[in-house]
């Protein structure tokens, strides 16, 4: 469960959101972020709308090799594709086979959210960084994300980090851009998606604040081409602000590392 302080900060954040579940905007600059589960499912979509809803562009993705979701024993999943599998289908399909069972450990009721959020669950080692994302005009969060470009890639299990780390690696930073990759340790159910995506949600704020002190002292146009030297500042200052917030999120271990996109 999430300690005290934890509790009072998502408590206030959740004060400030409008009636319809929307932070409101105060129109100053945002950071791009990616989320990143195993399958795209519980704990990236869970972040992903939280930081939506504070209107922070957002994409989010999974890095299994398949989605895999609970069946009606553990040796028996409901296994998709990435990419090919809209949460829409997935829904209508576990609701036909059995409601009860589906309803009862909240898949229909994740499910449901998910499809409100975007069409189907993407995986990051098939995303094309830097290629426009123009068919994802309805997703929410995507407003800033058109240009297939993050700041900050938020992973929720250590093997996600190690996952998307790997393939950066791979993929040799061909663009020469700085991405910050933070690791927020969460268990895979409902209730601890639910506090993590608070959390989540915090750290965000905490990092777009310095992101814009930051961005006024370079100036915007430096900053906004992404250069290393115009984040300099601002990559220092990260570890710092991580372990601020890790004294408010206890419960939820954060790993970071600067890495290139």
């Amino acid at each position: 469960m999430a300690s005290g302080v934890a509790a009072t900060a998502q408590s206030e954040a959740q004060s400030q959101t409008t009636q319809n579940g929307e932070h409101k905007d105060d129109g100053g600059f945002k950071l791009k972020f990616c989320t990143v589960c195993a399958s795209n499912q519980n704990r990236s979509m869970e972040a992903h709308l939280r930081l939506s809803q504070a209107n922070y562009p957002v994409i989010s993705f999974g890095t299994g090799s398949l989605v895999r979701l609970p069946g009606p024993t553990i040796t028996q999943p409901n296994v998709y594709q990435f990419n090919k599998t809209s949460y829409d289908s997935m829904y209508k399909e576990l609701e036909a086979k059995d409601p009860r069972l589906y309803r009862a450990n909240g898949l229909l009721n994740m499910l449901g959210r998910n499809r409100n959020v975007k069409w189907g669950p993407e995986r990051w080692q098939d995303w094309q960084v830097g290629m426009p994302r123009v068919s994802h005009a309805t997703d929410k969060g995507s407003e800033g994300t058109e240009g297939g470009l993050v700041d900050v890639v938020i992973t929720c299990e250590e093997r996600c980090w190690d996952a998307v780390i790997d393939d950066l690696l791979n993929r040799g930073s061909p663009l020469n851009r700085p991405v910050h990759v933070i690791n927020v340790d969460i268990r895979d159910n409902h209730e601890e998606a639910s506090i993590g995506g608070s959390g989540i949600l915090d750290l965000a704020n905490s990092l777009n604040a310095a992101a814009r002190e930051e961005r006024e002292k370079v100036g915007a146009a430096a900053w906004d081409a992404g250069g290393a030297a115009s984040r300099s500042s601002f990559d220092e200052r990260v570890p710092e602000i991580i372990g601020e917030w890790q004294e408010r999120w206890p419960h939820l271990p954060a790993t970071w590392t600067l890495a290139w996109f």
